[in-house]
């Protein structure tokens, strides 16, 4: 073992001051944004002792989070000792940390900005026991040689018989880098992805937002009459209007998806899958396979009727790639068919095309939506405040009904050996399969009105994040329910 004390690199002191700057970012444009820009340096202006005490706050939070950011990189060391990654830092109180590298479960790259232009990467060492989302250690900024050395130093551990050389480490790392590729994402799938997915109602509602920022200095109520006279003759242009901020918002979107997702590629290296992905920011996701509690496959609507599907791993332990959820995206966009092809290689052990039990036709009423206690008062509302036009909201009763039927059709379950399968969807169509050995509990619900149609709902709940993931599919025949909780108990 090498007892050589490493550090991290000097920029790091940076990149720790400019990510305690970044979450005073948005305290402080709300401020500035409420008091209407209405600062001045001139010692006589009223708002003289507002800019002094904003700015000065703010200067002094700078500076301490540049101490603290240099405090760390020149207190934060790290090396290897019986078989041992060793973290000490700290510069009053004194910390160390000891990390088996037989616990190291993952070892996660990200690349930022200042990352990229240094040649430096950021490692997240992941264990079993990481909690509430967070790696057990960060090293914030180090060259990709010495990440390199962690993680060769974490096979030699791991794998004592053999002897590795540090001269053979740079032909091992590229060895890696040629690890076979299931999958990659292209350019046209990236545009797919983006145009099918959510992320153009994100954006408008990030603009609703920012626009409620300004009340104080838009008149709205002013504008909004203005609106509502130029509407009656400018009906047409009040249209184009909104397909152009409609317009806005996809291309803001596709930019949004392809900072992200750009270059998004899975490999697979020994038993674990690697993810690299992003733009601006790359990224690089190790999961161990026998870490997979469940598959998740997606389809919304649109890419139901088109044959795509959103892949989602449902994964105990480490930092997904979706912050303290450990719900990691495996294939964003992908065809149906060939994604039954890409899981059965991976996990040829699984039934990947499921045969599924559905509810029976005597449950489909409890699909229905139709709650007079919260839609009728909604309809009655927009009928008084909006009529004419208020009247359209009648149509949310055959929408409310179609959309029950869709979800009774979609319900379903299938035992097949050790693993069990569940299909249900709210708007999306989620298929869910397990093993049973990933099951953390089993659950059954059945109301007053179920019990006399002798239907009963069944949940299924897997480690995945601080509460878990919970398959649920409503109003099965009882009989059926029964026959999972009785699979499930023995």
């Amino acid at each position: 073992m090498s007892k050589e004390i490493n550090r991290l690199h000097p920029i790091s002191a940076v990149i720790t001051s400019v990510k305690a700057l970044k979450s005073m970012i948005l305290p402080i444009a709300i401020i500035i944004i409420t008091n209407g820009f209405n600062f001045s340096l001139n010692f006589r202006s009223d708002h003289f002792l507002n800019t002094i005490l904003l700015f000065g706050v703010w200067g002094v939070a700078a500076l301490l989070a540049l101490i603290g950011g240099i405090i760390k990189w020149r207190t934060f060391v790290y090396w290897f000792e019986d078989g041992e990654l060793r973290i000490k830092y700290g510069l009053f109180v004194k910390k160390k940390r000891y990390i088996p590298f037989e616990r190291i479960q993952s070892l996660n790259y990200n690349e930022g900005i200042f990352h990229r232009i240094f040649g430096l990467v950021k490692v997240q060492v992941e264990t079993a026991g990481s909690k509430g989302g967070k790696p057990e250690v960060e090293l914030t900024a180090i060259r990709k040689e010495a990440a390199d050395v962690i993680e060769l130093e974490m096979r030699r551990v791991k794998n004592e018989g053999v002897t590795q050389q540090y001269a053979e480490q740079t032909e091992v790392a590229d060895n890696s880098i040629s690890a076979p590729t299931i999958y990659h994402m292209s350019m046209r799938d990236l545009l797919v992805l983006a145009t099918t997915s959510g992320g153009i109602g994100v954006v408008l509602s990030g603009l609703a937002a920012i626009a409620s920022q300004f009340s104080d200095i838009i008149p709205y109520e002013t504008v909004f009459h203005e609106l509502a006279d130029f509407v009656k003759v400018g009906a047409f242009l009040i249209a184009i209007s909104v397909m152009l901020i409609l317009i806005v918002a996809w291309v803001v979107s596709v930019l949004i998806t392809l900072v992200n997702y750009y270059d998004y590629t899975v490999r697979i290296e020994e038993d674990k899958l690697i993810i690299t992905k992003g733009l601006l920011e790359k990224k690089r996701i190790a999961l161990p396979l026998n870490r997979i509690q469940a598959i998740r496959i997606v389809e919304n609507p649109l890419r139901q009727l088109t044959g795509f599907a959103t892949v989602v791993v449902e994964s105990a332990g480490g930092n997904g790639e979706e912050g303290k959820d450990k719900k990691i995206t495996l294939f964003p966009l992908i065809k149906k068919q060939d994604c039954m092809q890409t899981l059965e290689d991976l996990f040829p052990d699984m039934n990947w095309n499921p045969s599924f039990t559905r509810s029976p036709k005597k449950a489909r009423p409890f699909f229905y939506r139709i709650d007079f206690i919260w839609l009728v008062p909604i309809i009655g509302a927009c009928i008084y405040f909006f009529y004419p036009y208020g009247l359209l909201s009648l149509l949310l009763i055959p929408l409310t009904i179609l959309l029950g039927v869709w979800q009774h059709k979609t319900a379903g379950y299938q035992i097949d050996g050790k693993q069990l399968a569940l299909q249900y969807r709210v708007f999306s169509r989620i298929t869910l399969i397990v093993e049973k050995k990933r099951i953390q509990s089993m659950g059954s619900t059945q109301s007053y009105f179920q019990k006399r149609k002798n239907v009963m709902s069944i949940k299924a709940t897997v480690m995945s994040g601080a509460s878990g993931t919970t398959g649920i599919v409503s109003s099965l025949e009882q009989q059926d329910a029964e026959t999972i909780l009785s699979w499930y108990e023995h």
